[in-house]
């Protein structure tokens, strides 16, 4: 990891976000923002170190500083370098410990082992530790009310990682990990072991459509928890889902049969997003 990582500033990290992050963050006001981009660079830090070079051993050494220095922050108020741009949010919003662990925790996961065809029951707490703990320090910052706030995290966290799974499979095979369900495999009659076996197989057009039928309905619950809570409170989190829905509706239109089109964002789908949440 490298040391200009660790010290981002509020005005550094856009240019290190994507644009879709970025257009989502730019509706908010300016302290929910600066809290989000500091937010956003502790979970690429720990991301980064999770998708490393070097050997485990290393990059599981390199995250348990992390992991001790949010403790320290909580328990005594001691700042590092990495914990430096989090105190205000921490304070201002109230941001739980137990987030930035579960973030931590799910980056351990591509540490300990690269997730080969895991369980539902240990994708989905993947998912959880990757995205909705993301979620969760997400709509305290918004303001969103508690319940409805862990409610969204919950599902749009599972949706928006879900859609990076069936975006990503091929770069996530390059660095030897495949998170499909394992169950999902085997229901769609696929016995190879080897991920180059598995992508190549005709029946992994069927088991993707599967994670996209159940990523859509994770949409479903966030547009519908969305839609019963204060409109400014989830205009970020609405453009997010947006950009993502867009790009799982362009992976379900392409398939996954082998060779596969990259798909990324559509920039008229973000403007649009930035159009219809960010002014009207």
């Amino acid at each position: 990891m490298s040391a200009d990582v660790e010290t981002l500033s509020a005005e550094d990290v856009p240019a290190a976000a994507s644009s879709s992050f970025y257009a989502a963050m730019r509706v908010l006001p300016r302290s929910q923002r600066d809290a989000m981009y500091h937010v956003y660079a502790f979970c690429r830090a720990v991301d980064d170190v999770a998708d490393g070079g070097g050997s485990r051993e290393v990059r599981h050494a390199d995250l348990e500083r992390y992991r001790t220095d949010i403790e320290q922050l909580y328990s005594t108020g001691r700042v590092t370098s990495r914990t430096r741009d989090l105190v205000g949010p921490v304070n201002q919003y109230g941001l739980l410990q137990d987030d930035f662990i579960a973030v931590i925790d799910g980056m351990e996961m591509d540490i300990v082992r690269d997730l080969r065809a895991p369980e539902w029951k240990v994708l989905d707490l993947y998912c959880d530790r990757a995205a909705s703990a993301v979620g969760r320090l997400s709509v305290r910052i918004f303001g969103m009310e508690e319940e409805a706030g862990i409610e969204l995290s919950y599902n749009l966290g599972r949706a928006l990682q879900l859609t990076n799974i069936l975006r990503d499979i091929d770069e996530d095979a390059a660095m030897g990990r495949l998170y499909l369900p394992k169950e999902a495999l085997r229901d769609a009659g696929i016995t190879e072991t080897s991920v180059d076996a598995i992508l190549a197989n005709p029946a992994l057009d069927r088991v993707c459509r599967g994670i996209a039928g159940t990523t859509r309905k994770y949409y479903d619950r966030s547009e519908a928890i969305m839609a019963r809570t204060s409109r400014r409170t989830v205009r970020s989190p609405r453009m997010m889902a947006t950009v993502y829905r867009g790009i799982l509706e362009k992976l379900i239109a392409r398939g996954w049969n082998a060779p596969r089109v990259d798909v990324r964002r559509s920039k008229r789908t973000v403007i649009w997003a930035l159009l219809r949440d960010g002014i009207f």
